[in-house]
């Protein structure tokens, strides 16, 4: 979610903290603010975009070595200049506000008990400006300050509750900064010359500063100081180097950058062919060991022991990622036949349910650091289900070092809110996994396996025929533009479809958009049909074909208008009140994956025709990583 950069060097370090700053605005903020030792604390702050927070830091000729930046998403306190990061800490004493603070901090993460420790402060006589939980860590530090950063920074640490990424410096240790990570990411950056080392959320914030990176576990605190970095668990005991090796990580600034695309979101829509293409390279056939991509298994956790020890599948996720998910659902049970549950992590964690050990956990996550999937996973492991497997975009993530088996998607990375090629990359990895699990099984041929594969290989050169229906997608996003309702129906397998198109149309166009399987229409939803509620229907050509011929028939019957995408052999005609665009052929299972593509492209040309932020919609962030 939030966006932390930190720096301790012996050069001016604001440009790198403010172009760090820039290359994290995809995972969305409404504030953003820089601070550094200037001879005291310094910062800037605004509400508007990096953009203008480098112009206003360029303005007031804002330098110093070390310092820290931050774009924030609010979860505590309006999106106001006074509750923007960095914080200072003021007090203690009734003259706190004219006194120039020590301690400068930014904090990703929600504090759950900021009110308890809040009061306790106010009493010593600490003065609070904003209305955020951060605040409170800064006062809180301060409150423990002795002449020694780190010793404050940890006495500090256990009174907090609740989530927390930090980076924190002190005016009187200039060249010395504190880091310390429970449930939220932070890495640490090493300097090319060894004189210089950062502190950030996400290797993207240090593209072209430096590619040498150490993952800091949950629970660490690392404290930086000129030329040298020391770490410690969460027990204060240090860590050795080849506990948290370094590891060259290539985060490629260019991946950020348009071409000729108009958002990033159409641009991951039109690498869709490729990101497939890369995340099934190598795959030549269905072997267990594609998902051993980890090299610290213990005895007897491979993927091919794992696959014969299991006998059901529990899959968590959040968002776009629990309706690949869902999609998964029908794969598993129909072609595995393996009974197969999804649950919202955010509401698994929270409710009694009963484990099974011989269960595959699958989480599902594009970045491996959402905060709910997360606990949903821990939470499954503390109940003895440690057959633990994730479909993730991020090698380096929490998530894949928590899990036993991985399988790594390479979507490469993606700027836009909304997930697109992130999903259908999902979808193939999942589709895999189906295939490798039917196998150990003794439930998949080998004949079943070649056309599987072979229909897999062909899903890039599918996926750019789907795309070149662009055009017919252009002049429905003409009508929807003018709509504040929409229903998306589904049956089957493509009922998760439905609901993802309903999904990206709300994201980004804020069009109310709800999906249905569309044997639910008499149940209710039909009452809502009208001529001006528009009717999204997948319709491929399989065995439900009919049932939803009846289904489009109500809607119809009732004055509705239907758009539906059919494949070419379905015999569904355009019509008034039917439009109808072709998909190029039916892809039987795998026909998830094309069908989606022409929802993304609806709900991308009706935002852009209605105006709206595409790559940044309003109230949401790219990486949820708080509850």
């Amino acid at each position: 979610m939030c966006g932390i950069v930190g720096a301790v060097s012996n050069r001016n370090i604001v440009p790198v903290l403010v172009q760090g700053l820039a290359r994290l605005e995809y995972r969305g903020y409404d504030s953003c603010g820089v601070a550094v030792y200037a001879n005291g604390l310094q910062r800037a702050r605004s509400t508007a975009r990096v953009a203008e927070l480098a112009e206003q830091v360029n303005a007031s000729h804002l330098e110093g070595s070390t310092g820290i930046a931050h774009t924030r998403w609010a979860t505590h306190g309006a999106p106001l200049v006074h509750n923007a990061h960095p914080h200072f800490s003021h007090g203690p004493g009734a003259d706190a506000l004219n006194r120039p603070g020590r301690i400068a901090l930014v904090h990703n993460g929600i504090i759950e008990n900021h009110d308890q420790l809040r009061t306790l402060l106010q009493a010593k006589g600490y003065v609070f400006q904003s209305q955020t939980d951060t605040e409170v860590i800064a006062h809180l530090i301060d409150s423990r300050y002795d002449g020694d950063l780190f010793e404050a920074v940890k006495a500090a640490l256990e009174q907090l509750r609740g989530a927390y990424a930090i980076a924190v410096f002190c005016k009187d240790e200039p060249q010395r900064l504190v880091g310390a990570r429970a449930g939220s990411p932070l890495i640490l950056g090493v300097g090319r010359d060894s004189q210089e080392h950062f502190l950030a959320s996400d290797a993207m914030a240090l593209a072209g500063v430096t590619d040498q990176i150490v993952y800091l576990e949950e629970g660490d605190i690392v404290d930086i100081q000129l030329g040298k970095y020391w770490l410690f668990d969460r027990l204060g005991k240090p860590v050795a180097a080849a506990q948290r090796p370094i590891k060259t990580v290539h985060a490629h600034s260019g991946a950020a950058e348009l071409g000729p695309y108009r958002h990033f979101m159409q641009k991951e829509i039109f690498e869709q062919p490729r990101a497939i293409a890369d995340t099934l390279q190598g795959v030549d056939g269905i072997v267990p060991e594609l998902f051993d991509q980890q090299m610290n298994h213990a005895p007897g956790s491979n993927a091919a022991h794992v696959f014969k020890e299991i006998d059901s599948v529990l899959i968590l996720a959040c968002g776009t990622s629990y309706y690949s998910g869902c999609t998964a659902k029908y794969w598993l049970e129909s072609i595995a036949k393996i009974p197969t549950q999804v649950e919202v992590a955010s509401e698994y964690r929270y409710r009694e349910s009963v484990p099974n050990p011989r269960t595959l956990v699958v989480t599902i996550t594009q970045s491996g650091e959402t905060a709910d999937t997360l606990a949903a996973l821990r939470h499954a492991q503390g109940l003895g289900m440690t057959h633990t497997l994730t479909i993730c975009n991020v090698a380096t993530s929490a998530m894949v070092r928590e899990c036993e088996l991985t399988y790594i998607t390479r979507a490469g990375i993606e700027i836009g809110v909304a997930s697109t090629k992130a999903f259908t990359a999902q979808l193939a990895g999942l589709f895999l996994l189906t295939l490798a699990l039917a196998q150990a099984k003794g439930r998949l041929s080998e004949a079943e396996e070649t056309r599987h594969l072979i229909a897999m290989r062909h899903l890039p050169a599918a996926l750019q025929a789907v795309l070149a229906l662009e055009p017919q997608v252009i002049a429905w996003s003409e009508d929807f533009a003018k709509k504040e309702n929409a229903l998306f129906l589904g049956r089957g397998l493509h009922y998760p479809i439905a609901l993802e198109g309903a999904l990206k149309l709300k994201e980004i166009s804020y069009i109310h958009a709800e999906a249905y399987p569309a044997g639910e229409l008499k149940h209710g939803p039909l009452a809502l049909v009208t001529s001006a509620m528009p009717v999204v229907t997948v319709a491929p050509n399989d065995a439900l074909l009919e049932k939803l011929k009846s289904n489009m028939h109500e809607v119809r019957a009732r004055g509705g208008v239907l758009y539906v995408l059919a494949d070419a052999d379905s015999h569904i005609e355009s019509g008034e009140g039917i439009h109808v665009i072709r998909m190029p052929e039916h892809y039987g299972e795998l026909s998830p994956l094309l069908h989606v593509v022409p929802l993304q492209l609806l709900a991308y040309h009706t935002a852009c025709a209605r105006g709206t932020d595409v790559d940044k919609p309003r109230n949401l962030a790219k990486s949820v990583t708080v509850e």
